[in-house]
């Protein structure tokens, strides 16, 4: 298979080259000028940060890339769908406001924020994919759906579900509706928490399929018969009483987020950035950021998602590990404090999978690759 293209520039900086001229520098040289922005709906999509987590992307870098797209001619936009868990970015009420305060706002970035898959998260698009053996149709946001182009700028970090959140993590969970998002997650049907249950009866009003009735007792049931596991009941509860039933495993997740991606890119031109820095053990979702793992260690971009986030995972793994910096596993038993330089050496591990055991990252890159979504082999092309 032939080697993909992933260009990386390091952090080193000098009077009259900024860090943005970097980047700006970085993904011109990788060629992100070869595609037809003129007049085409250009979705960046972005984590825009749970409020508290201050980990994510800061918005110059973001503003960068869009101040070039709208001068290839691009109708730009930033995107992010719904969360499925309850926080301050499941509805695009909240979320918007979450991104305007995190500092991504017409003024700060050039652009607008459309949240993807609408105001409760139910605005979508099935997209079929063929020899999908976990998703047949990936449920997409609507507007990210709609866009011509696909641009994603991921903050590259560790993450416990998935071992690392990298372009395909960005990409295939990041614009997967909320429905997508128990898709994703869940290979079975939810479940009603009859604790959290008030009986407002809004998830019996907007079932579909007429599975979930509120009885008497003023607590929901879901009639499994009918229930086609939408998940339309947990992107309405505003409760948490209708929520997951089982999660799947790491190895899993990792492939559905390759099929999701592979539904969000088919057919459209797209390019890819990674951001090495400020590498938090986990995801953005977080309303906090744990101390970086690793020190900041360089922008990358490319056309191939695949080896993108392969390239930042070998970069990752072959860096010395921030003094001090210990996992949760640590924390609560004795042992390595996760102070040395060589990390593989002392460990006889990768990084990701030292973090977060029970992930396997790995699986997803070898599947990704398997269904045509790029390659795990690469070049690096320093800028």
């Amino acid at each position: 298979m032939e080697k993909s293209k992933v260009y990386y520039s390091n952090l080193r900086c000098k009077p009259g080259l900024n860090l943005l001229k970097k980047l700006r520098n970085l993904i011109k040289a990788a060629g992100i000028e070869k595609i037809d922005f003129d007049g085409q709906y250009t979705a960046v999509k972005l984590h825009f940060g749970e409020p508290g987590n201050m980990a994510y992307i800061r918005p110059n870098y973001v503003a960068t890339v869009v101040d070039l797209l709208n001068s290839l001619g691009a109708k730009t936009f930033l995107t992010d769908s719904n969360t499925l868990y309850k926080g301050k970015r499941d509805n695009a009420v909240d979320h918007l406001h979450s991104a305007m305060v995190n500092g991504f706002n017409p003024i700060a970035v050039n652009a607008n924020v459309i949240i993807a898959d609408g105001v409760k998260g139910t605005n979508y698009a099935a997209i079929p994919i063929e020899g999908a053996k976990y998703c047949p149709a990936p449920k997409i946001g609507q507007a990210v759906a709609d866009a011509d182009i696909v641009i994603s700028i991921s903050h590259f970090k560790g993450h416990e579900q998935a071992g690392f959140g990298g372009a395909l993590k960005n990409l295939g969970m990041g614009c997967a509706s909320i429905a997508g998002k128990l898709e994703l997650h869940s290979s079975s049907q939810p479940k009603v928490n009859v604790e959290n249950c008030i009986g407002c009866k809004v998830c019996e009003k907007n079932c579909n399929h007429g599975a979930i009735k509120v009885g008497a007792d003023r607590k929901a049931v879901i009639d499994y018969d009918k229930c086609v596991g939408c998940g339309q009941c947990v992107a309405l509860c505003q409760y948490a009483a209708a929520v997951l039933a089982e999660w799947d495993t790491s190895e899993v997740l990792n492939c559905k987020i390759a099929e999701y991606t592979k539904a969000v890119l088919q057919g459209k031109p797209n390019f890819h950035i990674s951001l090495i820095m400020n590498v938090s053990p986990e995801c953005d979702c977080w309303g906090h950021n744990d101390l970086a793992i690793v020190p900041d260690l360089g922008m990358m971009a490319s056309f191939d998602p695949v080896a993108l986030d392969q390239a930042c995972a070998d970069l990752v793994n072959k860096a010395p590990v921030i003094n001090g910096w210990k996992s949760s596993a640590e924390e609560s038993a004795s042992g390595c404090s996760c102070g040395c330089t060589d990390h593989s050496s002392a460990h006889g591990e990768e990084l990701f999978k030292h973090i977060h055991p029970d992930t396997d990252w790995e699986s997803g890159l070898q599947y990704a690759q398997e269904i045509g979504l790029g390659s795990r082999s690469y070049e690096l092309i320093e800028v």
